[in-house]
């Protein structure tokens, strides 16, 4: 079906103003429609055309908002598309994403169609909160200021009462000799089951909290998890938290959506963010009709979390390459981002906002900590479950292989020389290995 406004969006010579909001596709068309037709009706579904000529189309509108698109690469499948500003409520993500992530991705000339970034302009930018602590304020509260955060999610993932998932948390803060972890998680699907209440949970984890801190002398923090799809009830679960003395409360962000996410940072709780991208996979995963974890990142930053897990870097069990998660940690710890032609970004500017603390989780154990470390920097959180409760002595154990580990990376000393003096990390080695 071919757009009938004869718009003609295809304009190389076109220079993008500060002010549009530039978008990157990577697509390709059926069989027997022509790559230039894709970017036509891309353009055209996304902003301001239909699919036959209307009465109702006028030259005013057709010149103040239409798209350009300003950049093909036929070869490479890529498109840059130019959007006015004036075309979007600028303080409305969900109204922003319905046009240029939108119906685009069910039509179907279309084979395939992978929305791979959006450079948001200024205008755009300052409508949004950002982090209300960032990394500086994780750090400031911890006081963790010159290595990467250790943590763990409490394992089973549900089938724990509350007194066995405040007991778990418990030897992971503590873990042996006072090497034990800053972070214990929730994990994305324990919620407020019947064998372990929310209410409960939360008194019984706080307090052993509160006595791993005594005893160890360093500040812990406890994500927890109060998701839910009543949003009174999840602003209930928050105020139980901060009640309690709990800092942090984790959101998963992809199934609340983007509303959820940005009306419980502008209710100004005070709680750190931390935000988990369960089904991320479902909208970023390739092949097929996907948006970039990239972006979703970026949008997560604008609405205000404080971390945000990303992948590995290659090292664990979860999709996404080391150079992928990479432009991500960029995206969401640095102040201005270039553009990567290889990697299909486009760069931002964040005009002060603060940085998202970066969390890698997912199949990590203590070994390939060091390769976390080196791929993502200082400024993320070294995250594993399994490969701290899995440890051969106990969780208490695991926490002080994953702090030991830690140790070896930052000293700049092998693990395999230092797990040799240090025997919760040898015995991490000997049942994973190097």
């Amino acid at each position: 079906m071919k757009y009938q406004d004869n718009l003609q969006y295809y304009d190389p010579d076109y220079t993008p103003k500060d002010s549009d909001v530039i978008c990157l596709y990577k697509y390709d068309t059926i069989e027997g429609i022509p790559f230039e037709e894709g970017a036509e009706q891309i353009t055209a579904e996304s902003s301001i055309g239909t699919w036959t000529k209307i009465s109702t189309m006028n030259d005013e509108i057709a010149h103040k908002l239409k798209p350009h698109v300003f950049k093909m690469n036929k070869e490479k499948k890529l498109v840059h598309i130019a959007y006015p500003i004036e075309l979007f409520e600028t303080n409305n993500m969900s109204g922003i994403l319905s046009s240029v992530c939108g119906n685009i991705l069910g039509m179907k000339i279309l084979s395939t169609l992978r929305i791979c970034d959006i450079k948001f302009p200024k205008e755009i930018v300052e409508q949004y909160p950002g982090p209300a602590h960032g990394i500086e304020g994780i750090r400031e509260l911890t006081k963790v200021t010159d290595r990467p955060f250790t943590g763990t999610i409490v394992k089973p993932k549900v089938g724990l009462t509350s007194e066995q998932h405040s007991q778990v948390g418990y030897q992971a803060w503590s873990g042996i000799d006072g090497q034990g972890l800053d972070i214990v998680k929730d994990d994305e699907n324990l919620t407020s089951q019947a064998f372990n209440d929310f209410d409960t949970r939360m008194k019984l984890t706080l307090a052993m909290r509160d006595k791993a801190e005594k005893e160890t002398g360093h500040k812990k923090l406890y994500l927890a998890n109060i998701t839910h799809s009543n949003f009174d009830e999840m602003m209930r679960r928050s105020d139980l938290v901060k009640s309690l003395g709990g800092e942090v409360c984790m959101l998963d962000v992809v199934t609340l959506g983007f509303s959820a996410v940005e009306t419980y940072r502008r209710k100004n709780t005070g709680q750190i963010i931390h935000a988990h991208r369960a089904m991320h996979g479902a909208i970023t995963r390739q092949p097929g009709f996907t948006i970039s974890m990239l972006l979703l990142a970026k949008i997560y930053r604008m609405l205000g979390v404080d971390l945000l897990h990303i992948g590995t870097a290659g090292a664990g069990k979860m999709e996404g390459g080391a150079r992928e998660v990479l432009t991500i940690v960029d995206a969401i710890e640095h102040d201005s981002v270039k553009a990567d032609e290889e990697m299909n970004t486009l760069g931002q500017e964040w005009y002060g906002m603060k940085p998202v603390l970066a969390v890698a989780s997912g199949g990590l154990q203590p070994a390939k900590i060091p390769v976390v470390i080196e791929r993502m920097g200082k400024d993320v959180v070294c995250q594993m479950g399994g490969g701290c409760h899995g440890h051969p002595d106990g969780t208490a154990a695991g926490a002080q292989a994953i702090v030991q580990a830690v140790d070896a990376a930052m000293k700049g000393i092998s693990i395999e020389e230092y797990a040799k003096s240090h025997e919760a990390l040898q015995k991490a080695v000997d049942k994973w290995g190097l």
